[in-house]
């Protein structure tokens, strides 16, 4: 499929991604070459192997083809178990990873990266595991590589977490089968991600099965800490030369949702305030009162973010900003990047993420 060029992909931009929709949500070009493989059989999809519930070999043999899959496009029927799989934008190869599946070919990660690599380090740590040195990286954050993706010849394409348009979507149908998001770019949870993604590989079973032991592993984590349960808490996102204004990601963003799963709320305040049809809230300065009631605030930022917010004649009248339950997460570090969770990231993350929002929590109840 030679004929098939690079376009620029019509969604967010970075800057954008940050002010309103997600981290990390470029689209994608490649420079190497490989194949797709299942892990071996003692390969680990997760962390925590003492919740790990095992597949067996009637769940892994149990998908009939073909399979139809409704999305945001439509649907997509794929007609037999896919060999070789590509993902494109933001995490959908974590989640093959983390299910055994390597990727013949992948986008790179366009935020939180501390390298060339194109890699965050729980995917790099999973590669690794899987025995993989040169995985092939679609460097296109300047806009979908299809010949890129064309090259690799895959079975299947998955891009359940994406901000694919229609016009994407129907170029990428020329190469090979895909699974996007469900209904609105950008929006889909971690859960979901795993779950079509999984069924696109016909391996729902081992989805699932995933999705649980993510689940007992937040569970299990989260229970430590006591401080934190059922505080209010929104993410939300500054622009340190702008406080003129700035935006909460509302329940339906991951990064707001993952928080709710660690046992905090979203803050009535602000849930009058969010239209059902967006994931995000545009806030003034003016009316920075509508996070009165919200206990802890997360943001992305450096160290003098918090003082420079204390400061600030109306952000500094907010509770949480006075107090300083700020949880201030290094701009641009693995960590931030985890703030759009999957089950690999969930895994490298939680213990950190969970001791900074404990020490805002404290604050609370001080």
């Amino acid at each position: 499929m030679k004929d098939i060029q690079k376009y620029s992909l019509k969604t967010i931009t970075v800057s954008a991604i940050l002010a309103i929709a997600l981290v990390g949500c470029g689209a994608q070009e490649s420079d190497s070459t490989s194949t797709a493989n299942e892990a071996p059989a003692n390969s680990s999809t997760a962390e925590a192997p003492q919740t790990e519930t095992p597949v067996t070999e009637e769940d892994a043999d149990a998908t009939q083809y073909p399979i139809t899959i409704k999305h945001a496009f439509g649907e997509t029927t794929i007609e037999s178990k896919p060999e070789r799989v590509a993902t494109i934008q933001w995490g959908n190869h974590d989640v093959a990873l983390a299910l055994g599946v390597v990727p013949v070919g992948f986008s790179a990660a366009n935020y939180g990266v501390q390298d060339d690599s194109g890699l965050l380090p729980w995917t790099k740590e999973k590669l690794d595991e899987l025995g993989v040195t040169d995985p092939n990286v679609y460097h296109d954050t300047d806009g979908l590589d299809f010949e890129a993706i064309s090259d690799s010849a895959p079975d299947v394409i998955l891009a359940t977490y994406s901000g694919i348009t229609q016009e994407d979507y129907d170029t990428l149908s020329q190469i090979a089968p895909v699974i996007p998001y469900q209904e609105t770019a950008w929006v889909t949870t971690w859960q979901d991600q795993v779950l079509y993604n999984a069924m696109g590989m016909g391996m729902q079973a081992e989805g699932e099965k995933l999705i649980e032991d993510t689940e007992n592993l937040i569970k299990e984590k989260s229970s430590a800490f006591a401080d934190i349960q059922g505080k209010t808490a929104a993410f939300v996102y500054i622009t340190p030369t702008d406080l003129s204004q700035l935006s909460v990601y509302a329940p339906g963003d991951p990064r707001g949702d993952f928080l709710m799963e660690l046992g905090m709320t979203f803050p009535e305040g602000l849930a009058s305030l969010v239209s059902e049809d967006s994931f995000y809230l545009q806030l003034s300065a003016e009316n920075a009162d509508a996070l009165k009631d919200t206990d802890i605030i997360v943001t992305y930022g450096d160290e003098n973010l918090l003082s420079a917010l204390q400061a600030d004649p109306l952000l500094g009248k907010v509770p949480a900003i006075e107090r300083g339950s700020v949880v201030v997460i290094g701009d641009n570090t693995p960590l931030a990047a985890a703030g759009n969770p999957n089950p690999l990231s969930i895994a490298s993350t939680i213990d950190e993420y969970l001791e900074l929002i404990d020490a805002s929590a404290k604050k609370v109840n001080e």
